[in-house]
């Protein structure tokens, strides 16, 4: 019983959050929702309470899905220079198959952080990600292979500003400049890229 019900939970939430990125908050129906997972409004309701606890229950799926990549590096067994690499790759890898979540993103800043600000608790769930980063940094600094001048979340920044363009602006810019960020070959250069300017930064002197 326990597992059919987070397995509806579960169903919810991920149909939900294609229609939030699509259409937004406000776009967003809870009916077109139900009718997608064969369900009802009410069944929703039961499990989320509103369409708004819904939409929050979104964000903070989306959110955990990235904490939870990021703890998949092995930091304490694996060197600082190939963690590094691994961890900036993991993010585009992320983000690049992730775009609802980048959608979500755009949406809640679109609106100044309107409903992510009510999620009290993400903070605190997404310190682990700049403290992974800052033990990395820890130990290249101890073996002489990273700068001792930039700290974690100024990585985190450069990281993320350019996994998210990927998807956030794929359209315009492979527009403007006939780049196509879907084409096999073109993602990986990219996700190469990512790698080498992290460590390019952390190395220099």
């Amino acid at each position: 019983m326990q597992r059919d019900a987070e397995r509806t939970r579960a169903e919810l939430l991920a149909v939900a959050t294609e229609v939030f990125a699509e259409d937004g908050y406000s776009g967003a129906r809870v009916d077109d929702i139900a009718e997608r997972t064969r369900t009802t409004k009410r069944m929703i309701y039961y499990y989320f309470g509103s369409k708004e606890g819904l939409y929050l229950a979104v964000l903070q799926d989306a959110y955990n899905g990235i904490r939870d990549a990021e703890r998949s590096i092995d930091v304490d067994h694996t060197d600082p220079l190939p963690a590094m690499r691994q961890l900036a790759e993991l993010t585009f890898d992320h983000h690049v198959t992730h775009d609802a979540f980048i959608r979500l993103v755009a949406i809640e800043n679109i609106h100044r952080g309107e409903f992510i600000n009510r999620l009290e608790s993400l903070p605190t769930a997404s310190q682990p990600a700049v403290t992974r980063l800052d033990e990395i940094l820890q130990r290249g600094r101890a073996t002489g292979d990273f700068r001792d001048d930039v700290q974690a979340l100024d990585v985190h920044l450069l990281i993320s500003s350019y996994c998210v363009f990927q998807v956030a602006n794929k359209y315009t810019f492979g527009h403007l400049f006939g780049v196509d960020f879907d084409d096999p070959a073109q993602r990986r250069h990219m996700r190469a890229m990512i790698g080498d300017i992290v460590v390019a930064w952390l190395t220099a002197r």
